[in-house]
This record gives structure tokens, sequence and C-alpha cells, in this order.
């Protein structure tokens, strides 16, 4: 039996050169399941996302799903894509199988926790407090740098790193330390400075975009605390809970996260394409 993938659609070609295309997983043209791909809002036309891939329930198990991701990789490079990126939710076993299978390397995933109505204390002799003008500009340049690094070592090409880290750092923070609904805090222990923490707000959830303990200060217990921080602040605003992303191979932080109740949603990988 052989299976290829039917376009539904035109390619679909945005103003800004995007592409995008539909098309429906077939064996010896019975129609079995359908496929998305396109190429990545963000990162631009060198980049190829999988979407939406379902095979019917009766056709699967078969390597149908297999082959049709595989022909999804060469209209990719047919783009002129060098890079492929897929999104499985937690809960897709097989989706996580067939992913890795392929050789898909996995490199963040999303976590988040509900909350209930009683705020967390900090421990005693730990407080927060807003972060100064004077030691906003330095963190940021750090922590864009910080922050380029960790795409970089994770298959982003550094010019595109470096791109993603001054536009999202732009898109969170436009107006510095006074951006509406985001908050720069600095915890403190017996008046030492010892972490930040930078908490923003997406459809209804807390957000941590920026969680640390200062070099110095590691493994004495400060990332819980800010942890703690983070979601006394979210009760307090009222949000459902707290999501976050924590890139692979951040073994202590995940080990951090998992130890508060926080669960994996979805996992990110990338496969670059030869």
């Amino acid at each position: 039996m052989t299976t290829t993938l039917r376009p539904t659609e035109p390619l679909q070609r945005d103003a800004d050169g995007a592409l995008s295309r539909h098309y429906t997983v077939c064996v010896n043209s019975r129609p079995v399941g359908g496929i998305h791909l396109a190429t990545h809002p963000v990162s631009g036309p060198s980049v190829a996302r999988i979407s939406d891939l379902a095979i019917d329930e009766p056709d699967r198990g078969r390597g149908r799903g297999t082959v049709a991701a595989l022909a999804a990789e060469e209209v990719a490079r047919g783009w002129g894509c060098r890079r492929i990126e897929a999104s499985v939710p937690a809960t897709a076993e097989a989706a996580l199988r067939l992913t890795t299978a392929l050789g898909y390397v996995l490199r963040n995933r999303h976590m988040e926790k509900r909350l209930g109505d009683t705020p967390p204390e900090l421990p005693v002799g730990s407080l927060g407090r807003p972060m100064t003008e004077a030691e906003f500009g330095p963190w940021e340049e750090r922590v864009k740098e910080e922050y380029a690094q960790d795409w970089i070592v994770r298959g982003v090409p550094e010019a595109e790193a470096r791109a993603k880290s001054e536009r999202d750092h732009a898109t969170s923070l436009p107006d510095g330390l006074n951006t509406e609904g985001m908050d720069l805090t600095v915890l403190e222990h017996e008046g030492t400075p010892v972490g930040l923490l930078l908490l923003g707000a997406r459809d209804g959830w807390a957000f941590v975009y920026e969680v640390e303990a200062y070099e110095r200060y590691r493994g004495r217990g400060y990332g819980r605390s800010l942890m703690t921080l983070a979601e006394a602040q979210a009760i307090a605003a009222g949000r459902l809970g707290i999501r976050l992303n924590v890139f692979d191979g951040n073994a202590p932080a995940e080990r951090l996260y998992e130890s508060l109740g926080y669960e994996t949603t979805t996992y990110h990988f990338y496969k670059n394409l030869l």
C-alpha cells in the first residue's frame, strides 16, 4: 500500500512570504487522515511547522503517521526550509513516540499548575520588592544574551536566535519597568538580593517569563522561594494558575517545578533538514 499526501487547497502564500497548505493523508487514494504544514509565523520561511497531523482510528498503528510526517519533511525541503518543528500534547503518547522515532529533538516544554485561593507565604527573612531602574538596564542586557544562548545551543542559528531574543523582549517589556501587566520583582533574603522574578499574564493565567536565583546563591532554596512569590502574586491578581516554559536539559528547574506540582502540557520538538 502507498501512503501519500494530497493537497486540499492551493499553496497559501501571505504577503510576507509565509507558506501554508493542508493535505489529506491517503492510502492508495483512500483518505485516512490529514496534516497541516506551514512555515513558522515567527522564525520565518526557513522553518516549517507540522500541525494537526491526525490519522483516523481504523488506520492507526500501521505507519500512516510516520509516512505522512516524512512526506511533510520532503515538502518542507522543497519550500527551502532548513528546520522543521512540531508541538505535541503531553497526553498524546503515540505522537510522542512517533516524533522521537523520526529523530526530532526535544527543545522545551510548557508546564502549568492550577492555584487555590490562599497565597503561600515566603520563608521568614525573605520578601519581594520591585526592581529599580538602576537594576533594570544591566539585567535586561544580560538576560537577552542568556536567552539567545538558550536557543543557539538548541539548534537555532545565531542570527535567528539573537533576533528572536531582541523581538521577544521588546514585545514582553515595551515600556521597561513601566510595562502594564508585567511585574519584575527582586527577591531579598535578610536584605540581600538573591534572585528575581518576571511575571506576566496570558489568557487568564499568570506566566513566568523569567525566574532566576543569582548564581552565587543557588542551591539554597531561593528558586523555590521565587516560585512561592510567583504563586502569591498570581493568586492576588486572580489568575487561574501559573504557566511557564522550561528548556530541555535544565534539570534543576525541571525537578523544582515537578516537586511543586507543575505538570507538562506540551512538548516542543525540532529537526534539522539536511
